[in-house]
């Protein structure tokens, strides 16, 4: 492969956390409101739904000293041995696509900071989100320091959602499928992407999605890494999948354009040359990481 300016190392965000999530702490009652009390306890300051950065970390603070741990959940304890909680959201727009802000924090704290923030986000949004009963509508009260909520009246249980979605490269002959949304910047391109759905496999979910979306029937899919992204709540499961024709039938309902880009492309796009193809993800999205993967296995 021919040397580039492609960086070789980049932080996925919201991946790499180190907090202990102390799953005995959160159902032992006693525990918790130990761990609510403790001195070292600290509180993940939020503005909405965004972090607080402060010297290059997120911003920590002592538990005020009239708080309610009914209003609060637990994060984890911390490498120091801290309870890190983060409060509840009352009636916060939950808006479920990332800010500025959320999405320059790679770039300015350390990759289990960012974890933090986005176990703390997905968190409080899912709260936000589920304050009524799904089975008989209503309201809902936390439960085992904010890692589940409960109903009063039906007993019904709910826990914090993951949705599960693939996000896929298509190869054909040395190139790779790229598709664009309606909405996004001039020139962005990204891997295909989509929701699995109930009864599907990962690997059904690749074929099902890239056969919507492009036109395009692939096979031999495998699986490569995943990110967690709490824009609210989702699961990225990245995967490469070989097709045997390259010709695409768009559904433009779905995506605005799409196009198969060579090795050559892909290296220009990562390295944020000017005449590059198309204009990659951000290094924190997994698509970026996705790309370099697939890229890195090229041979020139």
């Amino acid at each position: 492969m021919h040397g580039s300016n492609v960086p070789g190392s980049q932080p996925l965000g919201f991946a790499g956390g180190t907090l202990d999530r102390v799953d005995p702490i959160r159902t032992n009652p006693a525990l918790l409101a130990e761990a609510f009390a403790s001195p070292l306890a600290r509180q993940l300051v939020l503005e909405g739904l965004d972090a607080v950065v402060g010297d290059g970390r997120v911003v920590l603070e002592p538990l005020p000293s009239d708080a309610w741990i009914e209003h609060y959940v637990l994060l984890g304890v911390d490498a120091e041995q801290r309870p890190i909680f983060a409060e509840l959201l009352a009636d916060a727009p939950d808006n479920v696509f990332p800010s500025p802000r959320s999405r320059s924090l790679t770039s300015q704290v350390p990759a289990d900071q960012v974890a933090l923030y986005g176990t703390a986000r997905s968190l409080l949004s899912w709260h936000v989100r589920h304050r009524f009963c799904s089975v008989c509508g209503q309201r809902t009260e936390p439960a085992k320091a904010g890692w589940s909520r409960n109903c009063p009246a039906c007993k019904a249980e709910h826990f914090p959602r993951v949705d599960p979605v693939v996000i896929m490269l298509a190869e054909h002959r040395g190139r790779v499928l790229l598709g664009r949304q309606h909405s996004w910047d001039a020139r962005r391109y990204s891997a295909l992407a989509g929701f699995v759905e109930p009864g599907e496999t990962i690997e059904e979910a690749v074929v099902r999605e890239i056969k919507e979306e492009a036109g395009v029937a692939v096979h031999s899919v495998r699986y490569v890494m995943s990110q967690p992204w709490p824009f609210p709540s989702s699961l990225m499961l990245a995967c490469t999948a070989q097709s045997d024709d390259d010709a695409l039938t768009i559904d433009e309902a779905e995506i605005e354009h799409a196009f198969w880009c060579d090795a050559a492309g892909v290296r220009a796009a990562l390295a944020e040359e000017p005449d590059a193809p198309f204009v990659a993800p951000p290094p924190m999205a997994v698509a970026w990481h996705l790309l370099k993967h697939w890229l890195d296995g090229q041979v020139a």
